[in-house]
């Protein structure tokens, strides 16, 4: 086999894909944002909690009234261990419209997110910065 092979996935134009995360915000679609945001398909847009604490503490999770999706992934920082295993199972007593919930360190959501978007899932991302 000769040369190089592109395996990158073709995205529809106008779909976000997050290309990095760290320094305190991210890079979607080109843009740079700072601080947690939350990712949809088509939109982009600040996020409320800073800290996976914050994220514990809040009733409606800071997810917006009309949030409707088939997976929300939850990136928690860099190592949300126990504390992100207690808001799991939080999640998972309070079930939003058949939406199921995955929390994982930002990175592994922001990766996530990017397969799941290939595959043209409906998918959101609350993403925590990292610093």
């Amino acid at each position: 086999m000769s040369g190089i092979v592109d395996i990158t996935p073709a995205l529809p134009k106008g779909r976000n894909v997050i290309e990095s995360y760290g320094g305190g915000g991210f890079r979607v679609s080109g843009q740079r944002h700072q601080g947690s945001l939350l990712v949809t398909e088509t939109t982009v847009t600040p996020w409320a909690p800073s800290s996976l604490e914050e994220m514990l503490g809040a009733e409606d999770l800071f997810l917006p009234p009309d949030f409707a999706a088939e997976v929300a992934l939850l990136g928690c920082g860099e190592r949300p261990g126990a504390l992100g295993t207690e808001l799991l199972l939080r999640l998972r007593r309070r079930p939003l419209a058949g939406c199921v919930f995955e929390v994982m360190d930002t990175g592994a959501a922001c990766r996530t997110f990017n397969v799941l978007m290939t595959e043209g899932r409906d998918v959101v991302a609350g993403l925590i910065a990292i610093p």
